[in-house]
């Protein structure tokens, strides 16, 4: 088993240690990238424990990545030669140029590890069944998480994500092979649960009794219609390109216990990029202490904006060990009608709690008055009354959000059709003309 590299540490003081000592190597690994010349000169290595010293350390963020092609980027960041490199991990996110961060083979190691531990997090053990639904290529969500059942003795179907395997594939797949835990993006978890309903399905009776997501938001809304339609426990659990897995929820689901001897986590304000105390929002920066061994990153801006809690209220060795981040869940995606802001989270909350809709698609369309209007494309669950459920919802849209839609009953499947070929299910889209 991998997790013989770096079994679990016995105290918070055990990763006290194994923190001091793997700052000082990241440091000093990160002074042979040319990006770092000159940034670090003046940092004593031997005080990184004091976070005066560990604050002057510049913060390094994707728009930074970015700017260099991939060339120029191997240039001031690969600091292991060509011979050690066993894969590359494509960078996360959907927006933006990519990223390519080349692994070496020690890295992938400990890459393994940080999503293998997941499943004794989760307490997903021998005789468990994953179906995962994640890509299975150079993101290393899907791939990895796969390979690293193995290291674990938890079995796995690398069944890959909906643009691979179709969504009545998948569902085929789970009513055959009967896997106790699904581990997918919620949006595709709902999805795979969409496609089943109209198929006369119910996977709320299939064996999946956890449903594992990631990559995406996970708001009170959505967790409860998984848990609903599921009729599992829904775990979260998150990660980054940059590092590897990072943590994961208990059974409180109060927040994502981090593995801080293997992270080091810091969160820092918005604007001046002050370090925070524990129970204070900022952004999170993140410091990988052993999947470094090719880009050493110190202080790695992951752009979540998240607190910091020292002790969550789950029961466990993971929560006795680790401490938790909660995310505050922001997001900047709205649509502006008639001068009322819909924002996008909160009406994905509002029609996920409405257990009558099976799902939705929120389109910003311009009328033939050459006004913007706010159509809502909706599938209705079996057995609803069509006018009813339409005449509820416009008017509740417009108590809750100020607006009026427009409001289409398609056929059942029409949305997940249209959604097959998305990774993530493109839930609003700008029409305008």
């Amino acid at each position: 088993m991998i997790s013989h590299i770096l079994p679990l540490p016995k105290s918070r003081d055990g990763i006290r240690r194994i923190q001091s000592e793997q700052k000082k190597i990241a440091f000093k690994r990160a002074k042979l990238a040319p990006w770092y010349k000159g940034k670090l000169d003046h940092i004593n290595a031997d005080k990184l424990d004091d976070p005066e010293v560990w604050s002057q350390i510049p913060i390094l963020d994707k728009d930074t990545l970015r700017q260099y092609s991939h060339a120029d980027f191997m240039e001031n960041f690969c600091v292991a030669p060509s011979t050690e490199i066993a894969e590359y991990w494509r960078s996360g996110g959907t927006t933006g140029k990519p990223v390519f961060y080349p692994r070496t083979f020690a890295d992938v190691d400990y890459g393994l590890l940080t999503w293998g531990r997941s499943f004794p997090a989760l307490q997903i053990t021998e005789g468990d069944l994953c179906h995962i639904s994640f890509p299975i290529g150079i993101h290393p969500a899907g791939q990895i998480w796969a390979r690293s059942a193995h290291q674990f003795g938890v079995s796995m179907s690398w069944v890959g994500a909906g643009n691979a395997v179709p969504s009545r594939a998948q569902i085929d797949l789970i009513m055959t092979l009967e896997p106790t835990v699904l581990i997918a993006m919620s949006s595709f978890a709902l999805h795979l649960a969409n496609v089943a309903d109209t198929e006369g399905i119910d996977l709320g009776a299939s064996s999946v009794s956890k449903v594992v997501c990631s990559a995406e938001t996970l708001s009170d809304a959505k967790r409860e219609k998984l848990s609903r339609t599921w009729n599992a426990e829904v775990f979260d659990v998150f990660g980054m390109s940059e590092g590897g897995l990072m943590g994961a929820e208990g059974k409180a689901h109060d927040g994502i216990h981090v593995w801080t001897d293997m992270f080091d986590v810091e969160v820092v304000d918005e604007d001046t990029g002050e370090m925070l105390l524990p129970g204070e929002t900022g952004t999170l920066c993140v410091t990988p202490l052993w999947t470094n061994h090719a880009t050493p990153f110190l202080r790695w801006n992951s752009g979540d904006v998240v607190t910091l809690i020292e002790q969550g209220e789950s029961d466990g060795l993971f929560s006795e060990l680790y401490p938790m981040i909660k995310h505050a869940h922001r997001t900047s995606g709205f649509f502006k009608i008639g001068g009322v802001n819909v924002n996008h989270s909160e009406f994905e909350d509002f029609m996920f709690r409405n257990p009558l809709i099976n799902d939705f698609q929120g389109v910003l369309e311009t009328g033939d008055d050459d006004l913007e209007f706010f159509k809502v494309l909706i599938e209705i669950r079996r057995g609803g009354n069509d006018d009813d459920i339409v005449a509820g919802l416009s008017a509740e849209t417009k108590r809750v959000f100020e607006v009026w839609p427009v409001i289409e009953v398609l056929e059942p499947g029409t949305l997940a059709k249209a959604f097959e070929s998305s990774i993530k299910a493109p839930r609003f889209v700008d029409n305008r003309v």
